[in-house]
């Protein structure tokens, strides 16, 4: 049996980054939402605190517009479109209905 792994040196600091966002509008009309960090992202984790309790986690070397998506009954996929994608200064949030639901607070974590 053959093992691959790769890993990165630990950053001299660690950059993290949190936040929330909450649309009372359509929320249709204004995802994708751009978070700015001043820094790429290694790591984002955004959450739904609302009764979905939706999540989605991007690890760097996913594809943009990817994420780890695990729902309430704890159902984890990989979803290819809508997820999360990294910036040179932050990260864009996709349109997931699930995890994005207008008038409901979705909270973030970025590590970089």
């Amino acid at each position: 049996m053959a093992v691959t792994e790769s890993a990165k040196a630990p950053l001299n600091t660690l950059r993290m980054a949190t936040g929330r966002i909450i649309d009372t509008g359509t929320v249709a009309s204004t995802f994708p939402v751009d978070v700015e960090l001043g820094f790429t992202p290694r790591y984002v984790r955004v959450i739904n605190l609302a009764a979905s309790s939706a999540q989605m986690e991007w690890f760097e070397g996913m594809s943009d517009a990817n994420a780890w998506k695990t729902t309430v009954d704890g159902t984890a996929s990989l979803i290819t479109s809508l997820g999360i994608t990294p910036t040179a200064t932050g990260f864009t949030i996709g349109l997931d209905t699930d995890v994005i639901v207008t008038s409901e607070q979705v909270a973030w974590m970025a590590l970089g």
